[in-house]
């Protein structure tokens, strides 16, 4: 029956973690029509976690984002992948081939839309130590603790996407409101004033009708 000392099972436990590195890649850009990118996976079966959210709209009254398509696919064509008219997404799936992935989205908005996106690439590998009946229990908690730390970054990433999002529209509909706010005080004053002329006038008229 073979044993492991316990710092051979840490040093074989930060090799594994440090084989099960992730390809990562995240962009924030302007889209007008159309825009592609693409995404190289280098191994069969890797596990491909992506999320998108539409920060804001370049339209100077339309302060909400519209939402975008988003249309997957891989090395020969096929299409993975298909979202219709979202502000936001988070989702996955596994990689049957290894190639380049295209990820394209479109905008049908008339508006100019600024979208925050990345894309994260799972790997998952053992050696040959690491394959011992043994250490079975040791790969599966450190495949859930991996999991776990990834889905924790990719909430981070949503949560300030969201919350960069939901700052600009807030931005947008203060500007609104105090814009609103500045042309009611404006018609305030106009009406104040030719209320007050209109009274001079007639008062003047009543002046002039007297000392007749």
């Amino acid at each position: 029956m073979r044993t492991w000392s316990p710092e051979f099972a840490v040093v074989l436990t930060l090799a594994i973690l440090l084989s099960s590195l992730q390809t990562v890649f995240g962009i924030r850009f302007v889209i007008d029509r159309e825009e592609c990118f693409s995404h190289k996976v280098e191994y069969d079966g890797d596990i491909i976690n992506f999320s998108f959210v539409v920060i804001k709209s370049e339209g100077a009254w339309h302060y909400a984002p519209d939402g975008v398509d988003l249309v997957v696919k891989g090395p020969s064509g096929d299409q993975i992948h298909d979202s219709r008219d979202k502000t936001s997404e988070k989702s996955e799936f596994v990689a049957r081939h290894k190639g380049v992935h295209q990820f394209c989205f479109t905008n049908k908005s008339p508006y100019h839309e600024t979208i925050d996106f990345d894309v994260h690439e799972a790997h998952f590998t053992f050696n040959e130590h690491a394959k011992d009946e043994h250490f079975q229990p040791l790969l599966e908690q450190i495949s859930k603790l991996e999991e776990a730390l990834y889905n924790i970054q990719f909430e981070q990433h949503w949560l300030e996407a969201q919350t960069d999002s939901q700052a600009i529209v807030n931005e947008g509909m203060s500007r609104r409101a105090l814009h609103k706010a500045l042309y009611e005080a404006a018609a305030l004053v106009g009406a104040s004033i030719l209320q007050v002329y209109l009274l001079r006038s007639l008062f003047e008229r009543k002046m002039g009708m007297s000392r007749v």
